[in-house]
């Protein structure tokens, strides 16, 4: 059988509820923004959180659907996916955009202080399922290393009776500050790197070279990008990129430039004003030794706007035969 395993960032999936400005404290008539309401409306508990004292806003419901369309389509069997802004978003997600196809749905609160984390859905039933958040670096033991979290999550077949492989998923830290200086940028590329090498010394520790496992997530970085090196070996064994040589829903949309892209393993796109853009693969997939054997095909659905459908990533994916 085929079995297809991607991954997606959904680009900040908050609530579709949409609140702006401030709000009044109740009974003290000054407005805050470090309050969590709860309100009940209609038949739905709403929160509003807030996030370095600002409202957090609810994702666009045409970027919303514009997400639920490319998942449903690409019909994935399991899918990891990141910024989602918590379990009740992503279940009433599921149910009202993608009509409940994925029975199975996990999502651990994780550390990042904007409330995006990464969660995995499945039409196959799940195993254990471990958290990783409180992990941390060797050279800086007083801090959890994760931006958001490490979540292992087995995959059982349909009668539960053997693992068929364990998925990694990951959301390595971003970019965000690069363009303050070059100390930020650094801090941000060392972080990614020390997030690596603790991915690498987890998953060590927990598989063999010979089981069947696949690393998978936002990285915020390229496949060659020297943060994300520690990544590429467990247990002094190469992982095997699925997306190296990938398939495209569509041809990509050509730039007013002229310029193209390198090859077809991308899923983010950077642009700097006055500049011709330039492509990553920031969303990738590590099969391990055990499990390249069963590779078939790597997949990327392209997106049709240059600033992406919905999320500024492309959903990528792999086929594997169980």
């Amino acid at each position: 059988m085929i079995i297809t395993v991607g991954t997606f960032n959904l680009n900040n999936l908050f609530s579709r509820f949409n609140f702006s400005g401030a709000i009044e404290a109740l009974g003290s008539g000054k407005s805050t923004s470090a309050m969590t309401f709860s309100y009940e409306f209609s038949e739905h508990d709403i929160k509003v959180r807030t996030s370095l004292g600002k409202l957090v806003k609810g994702k666009p419901v045409k970027d919303t659907l514009q997400v639920a369309e490319r998942i449903s389509r690409i019909d994935l069997d399991v899918l990891a996916v990141q910024e989602v802004e918590d379990i009740d978003v992503l279940k009433t997600f599921n149910k009202e955009h993608l009509n409940g196809v994925y029975p199975h749905v996990v999502l651990i609160e994780g550390n990042d202080p904007r409330f995006i984390d990464i969660a995995l859905l499945s039409k196959y039933p799940l195993g254990a399922i471990t958290s990783f958040q409180t992990a941390v670096h060797r050279d800086n033991p007083q801090e959890r290393v994760f931006s958001r979290d490490l979540l292992e999550v087995e995959i059982l077949d349909k009668s539960r009776s053997k693992k068929l492989f364990t998925i990694y998923n990951n959301h390595l830290k971003s970019h965000f500050g690069d363009e303050i200086s070059q100390k930020e940028t650094a801090s941000n590329a060392l972080r990614r790197k020390q997030q690596a090498e603790t991915i690498s010394e987890i998953v060590s520790k927990r598989m063999r070279v010979d089981e069947k496992f696949l690393i998978t997530g936002d990285m915020n970085d390229g496949i060659d990008a020297s943060p994300l090196a520690p990544l590429l070996s467990i247990n002094n064994q190469l992982l095997f990129n699925g997306l190296s040589n990938p398939e495209e829903t569509r041809s990509a949309k050509p730039e007013t430039d002229g310029s193209t892209p390198k090859n077809k393993a991308w899923t983010h796109r950077y642009k700097v004003s006055g500049k011709s853009p330039e492509y990553y693969l920031f969303d990738q997939i590590w099969l391990s030794p055990g499990l390249q054997p069963h590779f078939q095909k790597g997949w990327i659905d392209r997106r049709t706007k240059h600033g992406g459908d919905g999320s500024d990533h492309d959903p990528a994916w792999v086929e594997l035969t169980m």
